[in-house]
């Protein structure tokens, strides 16, 4: 901790404090997670993984890491700062207006952009939610808090155990099903739903009724100025079986958000997504879905 100075504190949840600190010789600013350590070896070990899998992540839409370190019975994981608040805290600003279009297409575009880099590394987040996204003054998306991630074996396996936040846990995990990425993209869909309404797809009195609502997958329509385009991109997401969601790299490829990938990255990192991606991308004004009108009789 002698490397740096704490300003205040950002954030607190069940596995700690976040704060924002400042770097002793640099004066760059940093959000540092401190996160208590269990007694017992395998859970300290669980606490490691996050710091593990966030080294791995090499991106612009994901929060960047620095360093991580242990002090009195603490890990620390030191990450970039982001200095424009969360996604949850942008939804209560607007205190009832809604989003422009345009707006909400360049956010979800570079949270996709995250969440197919992870997928692609074999990770899981399993706790996309809005307060896990994070804005920069320039108008970066980023999504962090790795808390709950976890790695697959193989891109085919499946997990099994629970873990994220009520709002956003899809059908598949309600039911004790196993779960793959797919579990993310419902998630997503949560998100940009949030984004498209001010609220949250699913609403009850109960936990019970919540996961009922869940469990049947029924949602209010979006509101009627929105584009037919991004209704439909949200009923794809919240489809009851999970083979039958799109996949971010799916997301990524076809219709409007296509159009914003070349928008949202630099040149050398759209080189990620290949040669196969960027040619769907070419083509996507063909695999665009279309409102269908009825003819005339006569």
């Amino acid at each position: 901790m002698d490397d740096y100075m704490v300003l205040r504190m950002i954030g607190e949840g069940s596995f700690g404090r976040a704060l924002l600190v400042q770097h002793e010789s640099s004066n760059q600013m940093f959000a540092m997670k401190e996160i208590r350590l269990p007694k017992s070896f395998s859970n300290t070990q669980n606490s490691r993984k996050e710091a593990v899998l966030l080294a791995k992540m090499k991106h612009p839409n994901i929060v960047a890491f620095k360093e991580s370190f242990e002090a009195e019975g603490h890990l620390y994981i030191v990450m970039e700062y982001c200095d424009g608040g969360d996604l949850m805290q942008k939804i209560k600003q607007q205190k009832g207006k809604l989003f422009p279009e345009d707006m909400i297409l360049n956010w979800f575009t570079q949270m996709c952009l995250g969440v197919n880099h992870i997928h692609k590394k074999r990770v899981l987040h399993r706790d996309i939610k809005s307060k896990n996204i994070f804005l920069t003054q320039n108008g970066k998306v980023k999504l962090g808090d790795f808390g709950s991630a976890r790695l697959l074996s193989n891109p085919m396996a499946f997990a099994c155990t629970y873990v994220g936040t009520p709002y956003y846990v899809p059908p598949e995990i309600w039911e004790n099903l196993p779960y793959n990425n797919k579990s993310d993209i419902w998630s997503l869909g949560c998100i940009l739903y949030e984004l498209c309404t001010l609220k949250h797809p699913f609403q009850a009195n109960s936990w019970k009724n919540l996961i009922l609502k869940v469990c049947q997958g029924c949602i209010s329509p979006l509101p009627s100025h929105y584009s037919y385009e991004l209704q439909f991109l949200v009923k794809q997401m919240f489809k009851r079986n999970p083979s039958h969601r799109p996949s971010a790299t799916t997301l990524l490829s076809r219709g409007i958000v296509a159009r914003l990938v070349q928008k949202c990255l630099p040149p050398e990192i759209i080189m990620e997504y290949g040669e196969e991606v960027l040619e769907e991308i070419k083509n996507s004004k063909h695999n665009t879905p279309r409102k269908k009108t009825r003819g005339r009789t006569r």
